[in-house]
């Protein structure tokens, strides 16, 4: 008996379990095996068409679990089926409601519901215009349906209320619940069809007709309902829990249209009722309602949703041509300006300053459950006021809305929210120790200033708040001032942007006495907004230098006290930008800071999301201590082995940040050490793996070859060879153009030992320069030119190896495998490329073009002589325009550098050791040494002796008169 079978059976249906087990195993063979796929065979067509109906046979489940699994099916099914396979689904479902009992129409709707979810999340226009077709079949019979049954539902709580215990309040319940289930189905079809059935109104510019009979509908409900809210309380646990489930999925299904279809929503038959409707439960609810939380955050988020509706907003459209353009912006504005007028007569300015004062006063005051929370836990209290979504919990839905009220009237609010501030702070002075309704208020008022603090910086001048309020407040230590407490520290950080000047000393000074509070939310607050104040532009490193000791200690006792993840990473995050900002004044404290490092990372074993901000922080450490970085070599070894061992198992979370904290120690190491030589090969099976972290590794690469030298070339030469062959040829333009400065690079520091080891990385070069195809890819140009760069300084600084490099044979096989027909000498192509990529290139790599152009006069090649005014020319125009001398030579990476610091000309500006090497190598670069003119003159003189006289100088002569004469001139030759 298959899993279908055993779902129906009329046998089996003592046997729930077993039955509910078999629905589970045929939803995942729909998923797994419905489809026709390449790896199985599937179910054969045969088969769904006997599945899809014994499904629609079993629709009167009695059991609502195998119930509710059976839609489950079908609508699962119905996305992948309908409409090509299963065309008549919902007509068969229609047939069965006219007659059906309460029971079967339940179910049906059931199904109906599942199934429209799961179609309205398809996208392709083809299965909207399915999904409006099947609304508009169904919407009218549901929605006659939907209003029956609440005409039902009321009628029948009202008389159990007049009974509410006996055999007639028996008699009453009995199929009322199933009643009340069918309607929240319908309900929720309904709002599926209005929703998704219809094309956005804001984009359409069409008018949703059923919004305006849904929505009044909708609102009516809910005020037949809210009543019983409080009646079933006492009397009917069943009912009381329909009511609030009614009454918060239509506030939600309102908040649903009014977000999808705004325009038809904005009709003054709609807006103006449902707006006034929430207004009032927030700011005049009966008793019972101010304990429905849910449906309180609900009116909240929809009054929110209008307010900031981005399409009841005018928009500044330009001139527009189009006529029909012209007639839809029209009619928007037209629809934007009554909707405009309908909220301007549903809040004056009077309900708007009541809305504010009610936010502030009400909502945003902790209640005594939020005191005891804090009290019971203030750690996790902390994190929840950040955590929690504004949409679950109440005060910060109030919060939420209060921002988006006061920005849309600030000039209004403005004044009352001073005015709530300067009465808060009159009836609760600093020396009070109560925990009073002034206190709370008081902590409410501080509360909505630290919100809106930009739109307040100009009414109000925080250096005389803060000297002449926030300062008095930290003064008195009471153990129930901590409300206080932890408000200041908080808008310390948000008002981060207005501490300015000499009030700067001051403020890092209370922050710093509130990180000592004796709360610990308290403190995590104020660890917070220190956090802000020292990132801030503004931060004064030497205002704050003398905190800077007790701050450390504070922040090291803090991480050992708290137990939230969250708080760890607050705590590391604060200490992380310290040393980042003071990174010159953290040296006197390095020793302790690599016992709390050593201790943290020891501590956070198995958490590797809290080593991540580990690995974060010693990389700022290990940056501020520049060269006196060996001070936590200590630590920092054993960190980084495992880091970037690709074999530990959580190389998935620390892989990356290892490697830039690698990079950073070698960047940062005054010399190469044992330990870090031995580290290289790991570099190796990173990038064999992908070239995810392609750019790091070439930095780390290039630190190796700047401070390892020789040391380095001689114990890990044939693994830097494999690992640039891997990259060239492997990466993309990108990439490639990151790779060949390091290549560059190495054969400047060691063009005799290097060359031949990197031999295959080389012959790439060749291709690359004789492969061409690049005129219309800047990308591929400056490739060509930087290979032919590097190849002409082998030229110059290896000139036998790189005659050995273009004769060899497996240079030919890898050209012709590379599509490129070699007719003539290799030498000779790359002649031509050297003469057109001059202008490609920095003024030392048209130096070294020159150079290598030159060198090459002296050959026995006749075909050169035929370039003889061509490289005459290029050599001219190099010793006209000079050399790195006169002007910038924008081939170095001085510039900017992965550690991120800055060149200016050249001075250096917290340069790392890795800088001051790269500077030494380039000063003391060959082809800066050597000079251009005299090798020129002593090659053009051979040049002349190998081809006689007549032949060189009927090749000169083809020179400009003009080139002719600059160079005999630079060249001191009459």
């Amino acid at each position: 008996m298959n899993s279908k079978e055993i779902i129906g059976s009329k046998d089996l249906a003592s046997q729930t379990y077993t039955r509910l087990l078999a629905t589970v195993y045929f939803k995942n063979s729909i998923n797994r095996y419905w489809r026709h796929r390449s790896d199985s065979s599937g179910i054969s067509n045969d088969e769904k068409v006997y599945l899809r109906r014994k499904l629609l046979e079993h629709l009167r489940e009695e059991n609502y679990q195998i119930a509710v699994q059976i839609a489950v099916h079908i609508s699962k099914i119905a996305r992948i089926d309908y409409p090509k396979e299963w065309p008549d689904l919902f007509s068969l479902l229609a047939q069965q409601l006219p007659s059906a009992d309460t029971l079967t129409s339940h179910r049906v709707y059931m199904v109906l519901f599942r199934t429209l979810k799961e179609l309205s999340t398809k996208r392709l226009g083809v299965d909207q215009r399915n999904f409006a077709e099947i609304s508009s079949h169904f919407f009218g019979y549901t929605w006659n349906l939907w209003q029956g049954d609440i005409h039902t539902i009321l009628q029948q709580f009202s008389l159990l209320i007049q009974y509410p215990v006996g055999d007639k309040s028996a008699e009453l319940q009995d199929g009322l619940h199933l009643i009340c289930e069918r309607w929240l189905l319908c309900l929720k079809i309904i709002s599926h069809m209005v929703v998704s059935g219809f094309p956005r109104d804001s984009k359409s510019m069409q008018e949703v007709q059923p919004v305006k009979e849904v929505c009044p509908a909708l609102l009516k409900a809910i005020q037949s309902f809210l009543p019983y809210f409080s009646s079933f309380q006492e009397s009917s646990q069943e009912f009381f829990d329909f009511t609030k489930r009614a009454c918060s999925k239509l506030i939600k299904v309102l908040v649903s249209i009014q977000g999808t279809h705004p325009y038809s929503f904005g009709d003054r038959s709609v807006l103006a009722p449902v707006l006034d409707f929430c207004l009032n439960k927030i700011t005049n609810p009966e008793p019972h309602i101010l304990s429905f939380t849910v449906f309180l955050i609900q009116c909240m988020v929809l009054v929110k949703s209008i307010l900031e509706c981005k399409d009841y907003r005018q928009k500044l459209v330009g001139h527009v041509i189009n006529e029909n353009v012209i007639t839809l912006e029209h009619a928007r504005k037209s629809i934007v300006k009554a909707v405009e007028e309908v909220i301007s007569s549903v809040m004056p300015a009077e309900r708007i300053i009541l809305l504010c004062n009610i936010l502030i006063r009400r909502y945003f005051v902790f209640t005594a459950s939020d005191l005891d929370e804090w009290y019971r836990e203030p750690e996790e209290f902390h994190h929840e006021q950040d955590m929690v979504t504004w949409t679950e919990k109440l005060r910060p839905c109030a919060e939420a809305l209060y921002i988006t009220l006061f920005e849309n009237y600030k000039h209004l609010l403005c004044p009352v929210v001073l005015s709530i501030l300067q009465e808060a702070m009159n009836s609760c002075p600093a020396v009070e120790t109560q925990i009073t309704s002034a206190m709370l208020l008081k902590e409410a008022a501080y509360n909505s200033v630290g919100y809106v603090h930009y739109d307040l910086s100009g009414h109000l001048s925080f250096k005389d708040w803060f000297d002449g309020a926030l300062s008095l407040e930290l003064s008195n230590d009471h153990p129930n001032r901590r409300i206080i407490h932890r408000r200041v520290a908080l808008i310390l950080g948000q008002w981060v942007s207005e501490i300015k000047g000499d009030i700067r000393r001051s403020v890092y000074g209370a922050v710093v006495r509130l990180l000592q509070d004796s709360d610990l939310a308290v403190r995590l607050s104020a660890a917070r907004s220190l956090f802000y104040l020292i990132e801030d532009a503004n931060f004064s490193e030497q205002d704050f230098a003398d905190f800077l000791p007790t701050c450390l200690e504070l922040c090291f006792k803090l991480i050992e006290e708290v137990q939230e993840f969250d708080s760890k990473v607050q705590v590391l995050n604060l200490i992380s930008i310290m040393i980042e900002r003071l990174g010159g004044q953290i040296i006197q404290f390095a020793n302790k800071l690599v016992g709390f490092f050593e201790r943290v990372w020891e501590e956070s074993s198995g958490e590797s999301l809290l080593q991540i901000q580990v690995l974060l922080a010693l990389r700022n450490f290990v940056v501020a201590l520049g060269p006196q970085s060996p001070m936590c070599y200590s630590i920092l070894f054993p960190i980084l082995q495992r880091g970037i061992d690709i074999n530990n198992p959580d190389e998935l979370n620390l892989l990356e940040d290892s490697i830039v904290l690698w990079e950073a120690t070698l960047s940062h190491a005054p010399s190469m050490v044992p330990e870090l030589l031995k580290f290289f090969p790991h570099l190796f099976s990173i990038m064999e793996r992908n070239f995810d972290h392609l750019q790091v590794g070439l930095n780390i690469i290039e630190c190796y070859i700047i401070l390892g030298g020789s040391d380095f070339l001689n114990q890990h030469a044939s693994i830097l060879a494999k690992l640039l062959d891997g990259i060239v040829g492997n990466v993309n333009d990108k990439g490639l153009l990151s790779t060949l400065p390091i290549i560059e690079l190495l054969v400047q520091c060691f063009p005799r030992d290097a060359s031949p080891l990197i031999d295959r990385v080389l012959q790439k070069m060749v291709v690359i320069c004789l492969s061409g195809g690049e005129d219309q890819d800047p990308s591929k140009t400056a490739i060509r030119a930087h290979s032919g760069a590097i190849l002409a300084r082998l030229v110059v600084l290896n000139t036998s190896y790189f005659a050995h490099l273009i004769s060899e044979a497996s240079l030919l096989v890898m050209l012709q495998q590379g599509g490129v027909k070699v007719e003539r000498s290799i030498l000779l192509y790359l002649v031509d490329v050297w003469l057109d990529k001059v202008d490609n290139v920095a003024i030392l790599q048209k130096k070294t073009y020159a150079l290598a152009l030159s060198i090459l006069l002296t050959l026995r090649e006749p075909q050169l002589l035929d370039k003889v005014d061509l490289i005459l020319s290029l050599c001219a125009s190099v010793i006209a325009g000079g050399t790195e001398e006169n002007g910038k030579d924008d081939s170095s990476s001085d510039e900017t550098n992965s550690s991120g610091f800055h060149m200016e000309g050249n001075s250096f500006m917290g340069a790392t050791t890795k800088e001051l090497r790269r500077r030494q190598i380039k000063c003391s670069d060959p082809i800066k040494q050597l000079s251009l003119e005299n090798i020129l003159r002593e090659n053009l003189q051979a040049c002349a002796a190998l081809h006689g006289d007549a032949s060189f100088n009927e090749a000169v002569g083809r020179l400009h008169p003009t080139v002719l004469a600059q160079l005999r001139q630079a060249l001191k030759i009459g």
